[in-house]
């Protein structure tokens, strides 16, 4: 796609707004990445009026996040665009961990079948970007109270009790508007954050990782391929090798703290690290380079009031294990079907609590698998190393030591256990789909589950009666009835959802993860999920 060319998608124009009072909008978006733009598409389709504010005028440069993982791919589903990414994105189950000049080991994050979409994919995140836009502008076609306002950038804010207030920059000078509720998606610099002075606190650790993506025709297998100690010349303690589309790939390489940035960044010595490890006599060109240090933070609270933060803004961890962007898409997934209730009037604010005590849960599950990642890439200590090379020594051999190496351990989705909104988790049935975990796909007679579970609380049946109303204090509910018999050729829906039992009745919420379950259940057991999953009366 080259990334000197940035896609141009909401061009500068200015608006009425900028010589009037200020006026006030029901949901305002500050930052338009993926995650800011996904949680515009799913309010906007939800019928909630949304205003998204970016610095910009569309895509930036470089590849950025590159490893979208299969939970992320689900919500892209559901979105409607995550056709678009895996027809794009590279492909890939298989890692391979080597140790110098040794293979130790391989592996595969998805060994069973029936699932519509892969581990992951590889695909630079201004695609991403670009897909939820062309999906926003089909979603405006069909009557989607969405807006997008390109180069018009936030510069302050003031939290009132039930509002904020923004001051925007544009070319054409400033002007004020007013958020019911503000959404910042607006980074790890976040001028949201900053402007309201709340803190973004963790670690820093002492590392830096050049990467260097380039434009080159190989033949090295779609698989991720991770050296400790790598053998060739001027690598670093550590490398990885990643294929992207369009002939790109990406490489990293561990530095160490204490660098000469700018010098690491000349292309000569750039090219000097590549040829040592593609070998003299590969065509190649640089693309996009950059160089990042580990940093794991988080806010404390990612409500304050009106003002809600997601994706980067809110949290940060190392680039190893893919855990940044596909955080950030549960977050959006996590908050829009909520601020959407809230801004009808059909949940309380509360709600909006679990929001952060939710994502916090996941931050917090992120920033420790991504320190685990760090101290064991760089060990802290001569026993530490020594550690470190006997547990790789050992997994070269033997399985049970495999598990101990971290090389970036790879984004899983999060699951809600013992938090607020859970409901009664009334049968032994499979842990993976317990209450609070997310939904896991499953092949049907025609299509798989997750397309059949659209944005909205759904009571899913399996060989068991349908025990529900319509709605539940004016929140619809949806209903899925299955048979094993009917519906489940492959045995997979039965050994996923039902276990050794029965029958099951599954309530799920709108982000598909589940709410409560049963054996059998009741309209009135039925309805006081519900009503949890809502935030209005705690769990049974």
């Amino acid at each position: 796609m080259g990334y000197d060319l940035a896609f141009r998608l909401y061009p500068y124009a200015p608006v009425a707004a900028q010589g009037m009072a200020a006026q006030r909008h029901p949901v305002v978006i500050v930052g338009g990445g993926p995650i800011g733009m996904a949680t515009a598409l799913d309010l906007g389709r939800k019928g909630t009026p949304v205003l998204v504010l970016d610095d910009h005028e569309g895509v930036g440069q470089g590849s950025r996040a590159i490893c979208f993982a299969k939970r992320t791919l689900e919500i892209a589903d559901r979105l409607g665009t995550g056709g678009a990414m895996v027809d794009k994105g590279v492909v890939w189950n298989v890692g391979k961990v080597f140790h110098g000049d040794n293979k130790l080991f391989e592996f595969n994050l998805q060994p069973e079948d029936g699932h519509k979409n892969p581990a992951f994919i590889n695909l630079q995140q201004p695609y991403f970007e670009k897909f939820l836009v062309e999906e926003i502008r089909r979603a405006q076609a069909e009557g989607a109270p969405i807006e997008i306002r390109g180069k018009h950038a936030v510069t302050d804010v003031v939290a009132e009790d039930d509002f904020a207030r923004l001051t925007v920059v544009t070319p054409d000078g400033p002007y004020q508007i007013e958020a019911d509720w503000l959404i910042a998606c607006d980074g790890a610099r976040s001028p949201v954050r900053t402007a309201m002075g709340l803190s973004f606190d963790g670690r820093v650790f002492e590392d830096n990782f050049l990467i260097a993506d380039v434009k080159m025709t190989a033949d090295f297998p779609t698989e991720r391929w991770f050296w400790f100690e790598p053998p060739f010349k001027n690598a670093g303690q550590s490398a990885l090798l990643h294929k992207q589309p369009d002939d790109i790939w990406r490489i990293d390489f561990q530095l160490g703290w204490d660098i000469d940035r700018e010098a690491e960044l000349d292309p000569v010595r750039i090219c000097e690290r590549v040829d040592a490890m593609l070998g003299q006599g590969v065509d190649y060109e640089l693309e996009w380079t950059s160089i990042y240090t580990f940093q794991c933070r988080r806010m404390e609270a990612f409500r304050h009031g009106r003002v809600l933060f997601a994706g980067d803004s809110a949290h940060q961890v190392s680039p190893f294990g893919a855990r940044g962007a596909n955080s950030g898409i549960q977050d959006a997934d996590n908050l829009a079907w909520k601020l959407d209730l809230v801004v009808k009037g059909l949940a309380p604010e509360a709600l909006l609590d679990s929001y952060s005590s939710e994502r916090a849960h996941g931050a917090d599950e992120n920033i420790l698998n991504s320190t685990r990642a760090t101290d064991f890439l760089t060990p802290k200590s001569e026993i530490s190393k020594v550690f470190r090379n006997a547990v790789l020594e050992l997994a070269r051999d033997h399985a049970f030591a495999r598990p101990l190496v971290n090389s970036g351990r790879l984004s899983l989705p999060c699951v809600y256990d013992g938090l607020p909104l859970n409901g009664p988790d009334a049968f032994e049935g499979p842990a993976r789909t317990r209450v609070g975990a997310p939904c896991v796909d499953a092949p049907l007679d025609q299509g798989f589950l997750l397309d059949r579970l659209p944005g909205a609380f759904t009571l899913l049946t399996i060989n068991a009666d349908m025990p529900a109303p319509d709605a539940v204090d004016g929140v619809a509910l949806n209903r899925l009835a299955l048979s094993t018999d009917a519906h489940d050729p492959s045995g997979a829906l039965r050994e996923r959802y039902l276990g050794a039992a029965q029958s099951a009745v599954y309530l799920i919420r709108p982000d598909q993860h589940v709410a409560a379950r049963w054996k059998a259940a009741d309209a009135g057991a039925v309805g006081a999920a519900m009503r949890t999953a809502l935030g209005k009366e705690p769990p049974a």
